[in-house]
C-alpha cells in the first residue's frame, strides 16, 4: 500500500503517535503487535467479527453460550460497590418490552456517570437465563456498549488481536482515525486487471475489513485483500528470478530427439511430451532456463531429463546430471548410457569413488575444446563440484531430487558456466498452489499422468492383532524372490516416552485415547532376524556414514538383503525393481506426501506389489488420513489433501529441506490451502503483466510497492 499525503503531511508511513492519545507507553505497546506507522495499523486485520446488527428482544437472547446484541433502556441508577480484594463493581438495570436485566461491569467505577436513565444503548454479551416463577430472570456481565440511535450503529464489529497495553476500542478508535488522516490509499491494481478478476476497489477493500457494511462487503475486501497479497508477491518472485536470469545462455535451437524417442520401448505420456515441449522452448531462449519437473516416483521425469541433456549435445554443448548419493548416480549413469550409447553418444560417470586416475581422465576430457575428445554427457554427485572439473561448452545442468541439495550447491554447479541452463527434479508432488509460492521465480512443468502398464500398489491399513499375518507375509514374499522395506519412524527408543513400559495419552477427536509406542528401527530389525533366521535383514538410518549407507543399499540392490529396515532414508533415491512389499510402521506418525514417497519404492517391477500401513492410533483424524492413503494413488492429490490437513509449514517440513533453510511461507492475509484458486489467478495476472512491461515503467506505484515487498520475498 503506497503512502498518500493529505494536509498536515500525514501519510501511511507517519508514525502511529500522530493519534490522538498515543503517548510514549501507548506507541510502545503498539510497537510490541509490530505497529509503528498508520500503514502498519491499517494492515492490523482483524481476526473475527461480531454481528452486533442482530439485534434480539432479551426473551430471544441466546440460550446457548454464546453473545446476544440487545437494545436497552436504563432503568435504574448505577451503584458502585468495592469489593475483597480492591474489586469494584458497578451494578444498574436495565430494559426493552420483553423484559430487564441487571448489568453488571467490574472495575469500572466511571460508568457511574456514563450510563443514566432513560438513555438507550446497544450491549453485546452473554446473557444469562435463570428460570424464575412466571418467567426469566436475565443478568449480562461485562458487555460491550454503544450509545443507541437507530441506523447510526454499524452491525459488523471487528474484533482484533491485542497484545499488553492495547485494547479493542483503542484499537477501533485509533483506525478510524487513521483512515480519517490518510484518506483513500493509491490503488497500484492495474485498473483492466481490477475489472477483469471482478475486485472492489483499494479504498473500498480497506474500509470494509475494518468497518463492514455488510457479509458481501466484507468477503469482497478479503478477496481484493488476499488478491494483492498474492499478485505482489509473485511479481516480485518473477521479477528477482528474472534477474537471476540475467546473462547470455547459448541458445539450443538444434531440437530433433526423434532419435531418442525411437530407441524407447514405449510412449511418452500427454505430460511427458507437454514438458519436453515447454523445455525446449526454453533452451532455444538466450535467456537461462531455470525450470522445476514435478512428478510421482515412477512417473518418467528421467527421459524427460535425457531429451533435454539430448538438444544440448545436438546444439554442440555439454550436459550434466547431479544426483544426491552414489548409487542414485550410477543407476542414472546405467539407465542413460545405455540409452544414449544407442545413438552414439558417451556418458561418464563421476562420483566419489571414481579412481584418481579416471578423473584426471574425465577432468580433460570435460575440459576439452575439440568436439571429438570432449565428453558431451557426465552423470555425479555432488564429485561435480569438485574444483578440477571445468567444463568447455556446459549448456545444460540437471539436478536430481533438488530438494536434496543446497542452494549453494546447485549455484556451484551452474557457476561451472555462466548462463547454464537448469533444470530441476524432485518426486515429491507439490500442490500447484504451493509450488507457485515455494517456486514463484522458476518456472514449473507437472507430470502428472503415469505410464501405461505402470501396475498399482494395493494399500491396506492394519493394527497390531496383524503382526504375526505380517512376519507371514514377509516371509512369503522372500520365498517367492522378492524384497521387503520395513520403515520405523525412528532409530532406538526413548524409553522414557515411547518404549512401552510408560503409558502416553492424547486428546482426539472421540476424547482420550492411549499413544501407540513407537516402532523402534534397531529392535525391530533384531525381532525380525530373530522371527525370521532363514533371511537376510539389514538396519539402514541416516546417522550411518555415507559410504556405509551406499555399501546396504547396494546390497540390496543386488538382491543381497532380503529384508531392509529403515528410518526414510530411503524415502527417496534408487530404484530396487525387485522390491514389492513395503511396510510403514506408526504410519500416523507421517504425512500423507512422506507416505506416498515411501509407497513409490515399491511396485517398480513385474512382481505385484504391496504396502502396509501399521497404525494402532485410536483418533479419527489418524483413521481419515490413512483412508485416504489406502483409497487414493495419485500423488498430486494425495498432497493436495496433506496441505489441507497440515498447513503448508507442516507439509514442508516433511518434504522439503530447502523450504526450513528460507524460513517457511507466512501470509498476512490469505490462506494458501483455502485461496489457491486466488493464488492461481494472481500469478497468471502477474506474469502476464511482466510479459507487457518487463521493467513495469508504466506503473509507478506498484514499483513502490514491490520495492517494499522485495527484501521478504528473497529466499536465497
Amino acid at each position: 500500500m503506497p503512502k498518500t499525503t493529505k494536509s498536515g503531511g500525514v501519510n501511511l508511513t507517519s508514525p502511529v503517535t500522530v493519534l490522538s492519545g498515543v503517548g510514549p507507553a501507548k506507541a510502545a505497546a503498539y510497537a510490541k503487535a509490530g505497529i509503528e506507522t498508520l500503514e502498519d495499523l491499517l494492515l492490523h486485520i482483524p481476526r473475527a467479527y461480531e454481528n452486533r446488527g442482530d439485534i434480539r428482544l432479551l426473551s430471544e437472547s441466546r440460550a446457548d453460550g454464546g453473545k446476544t446484541a440487545v437494545v436497552l433502556t436504563v432503568a435504574t441508577t448505577p451503584q458502585a460497590a468495592k469489593l475483597k480484594g480492591r474489586l469494584t463493581i458497578v451494578k444498574f438495570r436495565a430494559f426493552d418490552e420483553s423484559g430487564s436485566a441487571e448489568i453488571v461491569f467490574f472495575n469500572m467505577p466511571y460508568l457511574r456517570q456514563v450510563f443514566t436513565v432513560g438513555s438507550e444503548w446497544r450491549f453485546f454479551g452473554v446473557v444469562e437465563r435463570t428460570p424464575i416463577r412466571g418467567g426469566m430472570k436475565y443478568k449480562i456481565s461485562s458487555p460491550a456498549y454503544e450509545p443507541y440511535t437507530e441506523g447510526a450503529l454499524p452491525d459488523f464489529t471487528a474484533v482484533y488481536p491485542l497484545s499488553e497495553g492495547l485494547t479493542q476500542k483503542n484499537l477501533a478508535a485509533h483506525v478510524a482515525e487513521a483512515l480519517r488522516l490518510c484518506g483513500s490509499p493509491v490503488d497500484v491494481l492495474p485498473d483492466e486487471i481490477r475489472r477483469r478478476r471482478e475486485l472492489c476497489t483499494l479504498p473500498f477493500a480497506v474500509r470494509n475489513i475494518h468497518n463492514p457494511e455488510s457479509y458481501v462487503a466484507l468477503a469482497a475486501a478479503k478477496k481484493r485483500l488476499i488478491y494483492d497479497e498474492f499478485f505482489l508477491f509473485s511479481l516480485s518472485m518473477s521479477m528477482q528470478g528474472k534477474k537471476k536470469r540475467e546473462g547470455h545462455a547459448f541458445s539450443c535451437k538444434k531440437q530433433n530427439i526423434s532419435p531418442l524417442l525411437a530407441e524407447l520401448p514405449y510412449e511418452l505420456t500427454g505430460a511427458q511430451k507437454r514438458a519436453i515441449t515447454e523445455i525446449a522452448a526454453d533452451m532455444k531462449s538466450e535467456t537461462p532456463m531455470r525450470r522445476m519437473l514435478i512428478g510421482d516416483v515412477g512417473c518418467g521425469k528421467t527421459v524427460v531429463a535425457a531429451a533435454a541433456m539430448l538438444i544440448a549435445v545436438l546444439s554442440g554443448r555439454q550436459a550434466a546430471l547431479m544426483a544426491p548419493t552414489e548409487i542414485l548416480a550410477r543407476q542414472h549413469y546405467e539407465d542413460l548410457s545405455e540409452l544414449f550409447g544407442k545413438i552414439g553418444i558417451r556418458c561418464e560417470l563421476l562420483i566419489g569413488a571414481t579412481t584418481a586416475k579416471e578423473k584426471r581422465r574425465i577432468y580433460s576430457t570435460l575440459s576439452a575444446e575439440d568436439p571429438e575428445i570432449r565428453t558431451p554427457i557426465v552423470i555425479g554427485t555432488h564429485a561435480l563440484l569438485s574444483e578440477g572439473v571445468q567444463f568447455s561448452a556446459l549448456s545444460l545442468v540437471v539436478t536430481d531430487e533438488q530438494h536434496r541439495f543446497g542452494v549453494n550447491q546447485r549455484a556451484a554447479l551452474t557457476e561451472k558456466s555462466k548462463g547454464t541452463h537448469l533444470l530441476s527434479m524432485s518426486a515429491t508432488p507439490i500442490p500447484r498452489s504451493l509450488a507457485l509460492v515455494m517456486y514463484g521465480d522458476i518456472d514449473i512443468s507437472r507430470i502428472n499422468e503415469m505410464p501405461p502398464g505402470r501396475q498399482r500398489v494395493d494399500t491396506f491399513v492394519v493394527d497390531e492383532n496383524y503382526r504375526s499375518r505380517l512376519i507371514a507375509f514377509i516371509k512369503k514374499t522372500a520365498s517367492e524372490g522378492g524384497q521387503v522395506y520395513v520403515v520405523c519412524p525412528s532409530i532406538e527408543e526413548n524409553p522414557d516416552r515411547d518404549s512401552g513400559e510408560v503409558d502416553l495419552y492424547d486428546i482426539g477427536d472421540s476424547g482420550i485415547y492411549k499413544r501407540p509406542p513407537l516402532k523402534a528401527a534397531i529392535k525391530y530389525a533384531d525381532e525380525l532376524s530373530a522371527a525370521l533366521p532363514e533371511l537376510s535383514v539389514a538396519f539402514l538410518h541416516g546417522k550411518l556414514k555415507s559410504e556405509q549407507k551406499e555399501a546396504i543399499m547396494t546390497s540390496f540392490e543386488c538382491g543381497e538383503i532380503d529384508v531392509l529396515v529403515s528410518t526414510t532414508v530411503i524415502e527417496v533415491g534408487v530404484n530396487v525393481p525387485n522390491a514389492s512389499l513395503m511396510i510403514v510402521e506408526n504410519a500416523e506418525r507421517f504425512g500423507l506426501s512422506q507416505l506416498h514417497q515411501l509407497r513409490g519404492r515399491v511396485g517398480r517391477g513385474k512382481r505385484k506389489s504391496y504396502c502396509i500401513l501399521v497404525s494402532d492410533d485410536g483418533s479419527e483424524t489418524a483413521r481419515k488420513r490413512l483412508t485416504v492413503m489406502r483409497d487414493n494413488y495419485d500423488g498430486f492429490s494425495i498432497a493436495e489433501a496433506d496441505l489441507a490437513a497440515r498447513g503448508p509449514g507442516d507439509f514442508l517440513a516433511s518434504n522439503s529441506n530447502e523450504i526450513r533453510q528460507s524460513g517457511g511461507l507466512r501470509f498476512k492475509f490469505a490462506d494458501l490451502c483455502g485461496d489457491a484458486s486466488l493464488l492461481t489467478s494472481a500469478t497468471e495476472d502477474a506474469h502476464s503483466l511482466l510479459a507487457a512491461s518487463p521493467t513495469l515503467e508504466e506503473y509507478p506505484a506498484l514499483r513502490e510497492s514491490l520495492s517494499k515487498l522485495g527484501a521478504a520475498t528473497n529466499t536465497d
